[in-house]
This record gives C-alpha cells, structure tokens and sequence, in this order.
C-alpha cells in the first residue's frame, strides 16, 4: 500500500522532478527504492514574500517498507478506487434539460451505469456559440439564445475554469478525472487551485459531447424547454420551442441561473420554488503585475503563477457582506448579457493566464428582503431591473458603466481603464446600485485594502453590474432529490439553487444521475 509524504518544498524555478530524490533523502532511502510516485498536491505558500516555496504532497511506494515509521508528514494511505456501476436497463424515458456542468455530468453518470437520455440545449454548440458571443463583443449584437450564458458548455464556459469547490464530496476525484479524460490540463489533478481556462473547456466540452453520443444519447441543440406536461403530479412529457413534445419519465432540469423563462413557466405550472439570497456588484481590474507585487513581494520570481485573491468583510450590525468572487488572474471583463436592454459583467481567463490585467467579482449579499414582494420571481425582477439601470447608465449598445475605483470611494480620480468590450462609459456607479450594495462595497474594498496593501490603487478600475453570482431562487426538492410538488422532476446545479461553480454544479448533476439510478434498480422508475 503506498505512503503520502506532506509539506515537502521547493524554491520557485526548481523542477517538480527534484521531488523523487527529495523524498528519497527525507526518508533516507535510496532513489532506486521507491517503485512509484506520483504528485497528489502542488500549492504556493506565499506568507513570507522573502520566502515564497511551493508546496507539494506526494504519493509514492517503497520495495521495502519495513524501515518507515509512519508519522508526522508520513502516513499510508489507499489509493483511490474508481467506483463501480451497475449495469442498468429499462427505466423508462430520461431527459435532461441543459448542458452546463450539472446536465454534462448528470449525462456521464447515467452513461456508466448503461443508461442514456435525450438532452436539450436552449443555445448551440460551443463552435457557434463562440462565434456568436465574440460577435456581440465586438459590435453589441446579442443574441437572446447563444451567449454568455445559453449554450453548450453552461456560463462556466466563458469564465476563467475554475475548479474549487468547498463542497466535501468523495466524487471530486471523480470529476477531475473525469475533465483530464477529455483533454483538461493534466495538472487539475494535483494544483492546489485547478483551473482550465475558457480556451481549454471549449475542447473539453467537445471530448464530453463525443463520448455521450457514443454512448447512444441523443443531443438536440436550439431546443428550448418551453413547457412540462403533469399527471398525476408526476413528469409525463416536455414541450420543446412551443411545439415539439416528447414523452419523459424523469426529468432532470439544469437550466443555468438565467434561464428566467423557465423559471417563470414553473411558477405558472405550480412547481414549488422559493426565494434565496444572491450578491450583486462590480468587477475590480488591476494591472496583474499590481496583484503579483501585493500577493508575492516586488520580486516575483518568474516561475510563479499569476497571483490571485479572496477576500472578505462582514459588517455584523447590518448583516450583509462583500466579497470578492470568480477571480480571473491575466483575465477580461466580459458582457455577460443574455436579456435585450441589459448589462451584465463577469470574467474570464485563458489557460495560460497571460493578459496584463487580473479582476474579480465585487459583491455584497442582498435577500428577500431587499426584493419587492413575496413572489418566488422576485430576485429575479431584482436582476433585472439593476441590468436596465446599467443598461441605460452606460448609454445603450451595451457599454458598461464605469468608474475609478478611487472616485468610487471619493478618494480622487483614478485612470480609467477596461478590458471590457465592447465598451465602457463613464459614470457614478453608487447610484446604480443600491445603497446599502454600494455602502457595504465601500467597507469591504477598506477591509480589503488592509489586508492587501495597495489593492485601493490609482489604476484599478470598476465596471457594472455583477448580478449573476448564483440562481436568485431556488426550485425546491426533497431528499430524493425530486421537486416537492412534482414527482419525476429532478432539479440539479446552480440555476436550480444546488450550487456555485463549476465543481459544485457537476457533483450536484451527479447526485442526481445516481438518485435516478437507485429508483431504476428498485424499480420504482
């Protein structure tokens, strides 16, 4: 049974393949001895800026073991195993409803069991969705289908790729392995903070798409959930772009957190949803070589990665937070629209990480009580109308309003520069938000800058409005995973309120695959 080894270091620039001997002289072996190893871990630990190491965990076993003693650093461990599936028939008739991480991973679990499904996409393939996406980027022609948020792929496809979750779930393993199968980098399997890059996920997406209809699913884009066909209180069938219905049996709904028609067609169908807690904002950018001083000291070393960083602030009296959110290091600020007469901003980075500009998410907590009225939509009309407010702050086509970050806090003026497109325009972004958004903001960015000093700079600049953190309700289930109102429906990921984040949203989709799979082995499908 092979050994873990923790906190072995390394300077920056040196070679992961120094470890193999590292170890061997830690343990006072010989190289020869170990018979395999492979890293599990690779992190920076940046608390010393005059001491920057990086940080690994190996995995490795021994010819003979009879000379460790375990303990400390050192412990044994069992590799993982991958799990088993049952080979399922039957079961009757499975659609799934979106193709983001949760309809993606949803579709590869039920494909090891046996089973396939028909999915549906709203938007097109990922090739076409680029297109249409980078045509809105340079000329403000949105396309209300094929976006940011709406294709194959989910709004994670335009994002920096990140793969951290605090979700505590034996399936991560799973998914990592499953994202290298289909050509993310290799690394994701042991850095500290894996990430693909939006540049990279496109290709994964594609390896994803390949293997289901291998596998005998049946894939339809520019196909629009637009009704659900009850009886019973049980799924029956699904209507598609008004017209098209097909029988179904088990329904498993990752529609994305904007997808508002559909969760205006469930509120007039009875399905039992409720409102939740989101955060809106702005997106900060800095020159990243900022970042890399504040985070690594005035020398990084070149070999280091792009620094990044979370921050937060609680003000316990008002209970609202800020915090920073989707960090993109060597990033854009992208228009994430996909409602005429909007503005919504968010980011995205290559695998590479290389442009000079890093940016984050700026946000502060709303809830129920900020929304006008009970009704389960109210979050959504919350959205909304801070877009339109942009909207028409950034003076039409699509500008985003924007600010210094100096001028913001009344500090000065500030230089005012963007990555964004298709443009920016200049404006006083505390009267578009809220107010208490727009206070908590302020305190938070001070807090912040007491932990990292000199993130309050004369070159970082604020666009508007981050308001697509996470669904603005949440389609209620029970703990079979089904809605609470109707059986067969099996809401999943982060637009259905079960997640945030890429990570999150594929183990949720996951959960749901295996639920469906223990009904049809019981025969209760």
């Amino acid at each position: 049974m092979p050994f873990l080894l923790r906190n072995l270091t390394l300077d920056p620039g040196m070679e992961d393949g120094s470890l193999r001997s590292l170890v061997a002289a830690r343990l006072g072996i010989r190289d020869s001895e170990i018979t395999s190893f492979s890293l599990v871990r690779k992190g920076v630990d940046a608390r010393k800026k005059s001491a920057i190491k990086l940080v690994y965990t190996v995995q490795f076993a021994l010819r003979d073991e009879s000379r460790l003693e375990e303990g400390g650093d050192l412990s044994r461990v069992e590799p993982p195993r991958e799990p088993r599936f049952p080979r399922l028939s039957g079961g009757g008739r499975i659609v799934i409803v979106g193709m983001g991480p949760a309809g993606l991973f949803a579709a590869l679990r039920l494909a090891e069991y046996g089973l396939t499904a028909k999915l549906l996409e709203r938007g097109r393939d990922v090739d076409r969705r680029a297109s249409d996406v980078s045509l809105f980027w340079r000329s403000g022609e949105l396309s209300g289908e094929s976006n940011v948020q709406f294709g194959e792929g989910g709004a994670g496809t335009f994002s920096d790729g990140k793969l951290t979750t605090r979700v505590k779930d034996p399936n991560c393993g799973w998914v990592l392995r499953q994202l290298a199968r289909f050509g993310a980098p290799p690394e994701i399997l042991y850095a500290a903070k894996p990430h693909i890059g939006t540049d990279r996920l496109r290709a994964v997406v594609k390896g994803i798409r390949e293997r289901l209809l291998a596998a005998g699913f049946e894939i339809a884009f520019e196909n629009r959930l637009s009704g659900i066909r009850f009886k019973d209180g049980k799924v029956a069938a699904v209507t598609v772009n008004e017209e098209d219905e097909s029988a179904c049996d088990a329904l498993v709904l990752a529609p994305g957190h904007s997808a508002r028609d559909t969760y205006a067609m469930l509120h007039e169908l009875g399905v039992a949803l409720e409102q939740k807690p989101f955060a809106v904002g702005v997106r900060v950018e800095h020159p990243q070589a900022l970042i890399d001083a504040i985070q690594y000291g005035p020398d990084r070393h070149p070999s280091l990665p792009p620094a990044d960083y979370a921050q937060a602030y609680n003000n316990e009296r008002t209970g609202r937070s800020a915090y920073s959110f989707c960090m993109c290091p060597g990033g854009v600020v992208v228009a994430a629209a996909s409602e005429a007469g909007g503005v919504v901003v968010n980011g995205m980075s290559g695998y590479r990480r290389n442009g000079p500009y890093a940016n984050s998410a700026l946000v502060a907590t709303v809830g129920p009580a900020d929304f006008a009225g009970s009704s389960p939509l109210a979050g959504v009309e919350f959205q909304r109308a801070l877009e339109q407010r942009a909207f028409r702050a950034g003076g039409g086509g699509y500008l985003a309003p924007a600010q210094s970050l100096l001028c913001f806090l009344g500090r000065g003026k500030g230089r005012l520069l963007s990555s964004y497109r298709p443009g920016i325009a200049e404006c006083d972004l505390a009267s578009i938000l809220p107010s208490a958004v727009a206070v908590t903001l302020k305190e938070g960015i001070a807090h912040f800058e007491r932990r990292m000093r000199g993130f309050i700079s004369a070159e970082a600049t604020l666009t508007g409005v981050e308001t697509r953190t996470s669904a603005p309700l949440r389609i209620v289930r029970g703990a079979d995973l089904q809605s609470v109102s109707h059986q067969g429906l099996y809401p999943t990921g982060e637009g259905a309120g079960y997640a945030g984040g890429i990570m999150s949203a594929a183990l949720d989709g996951i959960r749901v695959a295996d639920a469906i799979a223990a009904t049809i082995k019981t025969g209760t499908c």
